[in-house]
């Protein structure tokens, strides 16, 4: 099952760089801007629960629809152009197996742990 739903995410964020051209951007700039959403790791500076609820804020893949929805009903492509960076990249974290995370910490994630200590 883990396999099908990585496979099912790699789909995703390849409909998303296609999207991306579609709309007439260039190539490589969904991947200039893919790893953007991860500045979002700037609240675990603060704390978990802040870093959390931030980096859960940028990664969820409901919010990313939302951002498109939002972008093509408006009829703005840059916003448009957001909630596919997003949906892209929270598709490949999850591919991954990077999740949505607990306040707990970074490593706990709704994946599964991750990180060095899983290892140990």
């Amino acid at each position: 099952m883990k396999r099908l739903l990585q496979l099912e995410q790699a789909a995703l964020m390849v409909a998303c760089y296609f999207v991306s051209l579609h709309l007439g951007y260039a190539w490589w700039l969904f991947f200039v801007l893919l790893l953007l959403p991860d500045i979002s790791m700037v609240g675990y500076a603060i704390d978990n629960k802040w870093g959390a609820a931030l980096y859960n804020l940028f990664h969820h893949q409901g919010v990313a629809i939302a951002v498109i929805g939002i972008g093509w009903f408006v009829n703005q492509e840059y916003v448009l152009l957001a909630g596919i960076i997003l949906l892209g990249h929270s598709a490949m974290d999850r591919l991954f197996g990077y999740g949505l995370k607990y306040n707990s910490g970074f490593q706990d994630t709704h994946l599964g742990k991750i990180g060095k200590k899983l290892h140990e």
